[in-house]
């Protein structure tokens, strides 16, 4: 199951407390404070690990909670420090508190890690509190309190491509063709109700992910349909590869339905009208296919592919085109 939102409550384990404790010894006439520390509490920790695709193992439990130090011993012997509490997350999850709308952090690439909550630290043992004048000392510290947050865990994909378009204009069986994802696929808009990623191989040593993006319709900029579901998926997408269908079921024209979608997309965030972009015609198999590329070519001032995932053809250069994006300078 994919989950790419949870709310979750984390809670860091609190100090131990300090000892209070003297000496007892045969033949040792004056004896001292001798209170060990209190251990720390362990803290809750947010980690990016690559192979972690989704937000599912923390959706089951809403409280997350650290162990706490144990206290002090006699003798100086230190309370021992519980360890700390590891949630692993998938790349590109953004941490947010809940009380104050904050991001926490964007734990963008793997190994980035935030503590979420910290752990509460040691109390101190009588011993810290021996002076010349007073050398008998009752005073201890409790341990700190380990800190509690409520956070909301968003996932935007990462990806190096994502595949933009309307519901059903073949999207998923794109992805199929060119990787070994296994999406859903059926003629009935929606199939994708959420990303699916695939790594495509164009050589032994040249790859890229690939993902397929829910299909938008209009308003979705506004929350409608899967709307911002969608939307914050391709924000991560360095290129947006558009399909367009060049015979949409509900009888809708091909260019009136890439314009809609490129309105969403820079009606959301109007840096994505700037992102590099790939127009492609899909099912290139069907007679209506050549028509809607020469109008969406003449429309768009530029190039555009006619693919097809049946027969395959213009896949090769549609990689081709991938790769020479993904490989040119950053402006």
């Amino acid at each position: 199951m994919f989950v790419d939102r949870v709310q979750i409550d984390v809670m860091a384990g609190n100090g131990g407390r300090g000892c209070l404790s003297f000496r007892r010894e045969k033949y040792v006439p004056l004896g001292g404070p001798d209170g060990g520390d209190g251990g720390d509490g362990g803290s809750v920790i947010m980690r990016a690990e690559s192979g972690v695709d989704s937000l599912a193992p923390l959706s089951h439990r809403r409280q997350w909670r650290a162990q706490s130090g144990t206290s002090g011993g006699p003798a100086n012997c230190h309370g021992r420090s519980a360890e700390d509490l590891v949630l692993l997350v998938p790349p590109g999850t953004i941490v947010i508190d809940q009380a104050t709308g904050l991001v926490l952090k964007d734990l963008a690439r793997p190994g980035e890690q935030i503590v979420a909550a910290q752990g509460g630290a040691g109390g101190k043992g009588n011993q810290h509190f021996k002076t010349s004048t007073n050398r008998a000392p009752r005073e201890t510290t409790p341990g700190g309190r380990g800190e509690v947050r409520s956070l909301t865990l968003e996932l935007k994909v990462i990806a190096d491509v994502g595949l933009v378009g309307k519901p059903n204009a073949g999207k998923s069986t794109l992805l199929s063709r060119l990787s070994r994802a296994r999406p859903a696929i059926a003629d009935y808009a929606f199939t994708t109700k959420s990303p699916m990623l695939g790594m495509v191989a164009v050589s032994p040593d040249r790859s890229f992910v690939l993902a397929d993006l829910p299909g938008l319709i209009e308003g979705a900029h506004a929350g409608i349909g899967l709307g911002h579901e969608f939307l914050r998926h391709v924000e991560r997408a360095g290129i947006l590869v558009h399909v367009v269908e060049p015979a949409p079921m509900d009888g809708s024209d091909p260019l009136d339905n890439y314009r809609a979608i490129r309105e969403e997309l820079v009606r959301y965030d109007a840096a994505l009208g700037t992102r590099p972009e790939i127009v492609i015609v899909s099912k290139a198999e069907l007679p209506e296919s050549e028509e809607a590329r020469e109008r969406l070519a003449l429309a768009v001032g530029h190039d555009v592919i006619a693919v097809s995932a049946v027969t395959g053809q213009g896949l090769d250069r549609l990689l081709k085109a991938v790769v020479a994006l993904l490989d040119a300078p950053i402006p």
